[in-house]
């Protein structure tokens, strides 16, 4: 078996234990304590095991905290691929939005999400899938909106007519109607 790899000298037991009670991080704090048990003069497997991971993954850990501390231990997110699109194309993607399309030239009345996709492509030779552009058009401030839909044979004024027309379904109590009689005891009334 290869020698394992030596952890860094700058920290001790009794500093990963207190920065494993001060983190916010449960995964950190976990990491921190089983790489304390190296510290310590534990063996990998026992580091394993306190981490509930394998021994690749500890020795991940150790790689980790060697290169960048405890800081290394935090799980961060992946940055994804980069943008296709630099702050010039953004720029004239915000501007041709703002100013909307024009009929006779872009074949639209409004923006849609596949249009601007055709827009940019004849633009600047870039395929965008329309999540995308949604997502830098999100990133840019704007927002989806859409219209309310109607009935294509509905007539706004003959609903208001219809509205305003319209009797109540319940009719008011007359005043004249007969009330039970009671006793006095609270109870009901025995006939006999």
């Amino acid at each position: 078996m290869a020698m394992p790899i030596p952890l860094r000298a700058d920290f001790d037991i009794f500093c990963l234990r207190r920065l494993a009670r001060e983190t916010k991080d449960a995964n950190q704090a976990r990491r921190l304590l089983a790489l304390a048990t190296i510290y310590e003069g534990g063996s990998r497997t026992d580091a394993a095991r306190i981490g509930s991971v394998t021994l690749q993954i500890v020795r991940d850990w150790v790689l980790r905290f060697n290169d960048r501390g405890p800081a290394g231990l935090i799980n961060v997110k992946a940055p994804g691929s980069p943008s296709k699109l630099n702050e010039a194309q953004r720029r004239a993607l915000a501007r041709i939005v703002e100013s909307g399309p024009i009929p006779a030239i872009h074949g639209v009345v409004r923006w849609r999400r596949k249009d601007l996709v055709q827009w940019i492509y004849e633009e600047f030779a870039i395929s965008l899938d329309e999540t995308t552009v949604g997502r830098e058009l999100k990133a840019l401030g704007f927002a989806k909106l859409s219209a309310r839909p109607r009935h294509y044979a509905q007539n706004e004024f003959e609903v208001e007519a219809f509205k305003k027309t319209s009797p109540p379904n319940w009719q008011a109590s007359r005043p004249s109607s007969r009330r039970t009689p009671r006793s006095s005891s609270g109870g009901p009334t025995r006939l006999v």
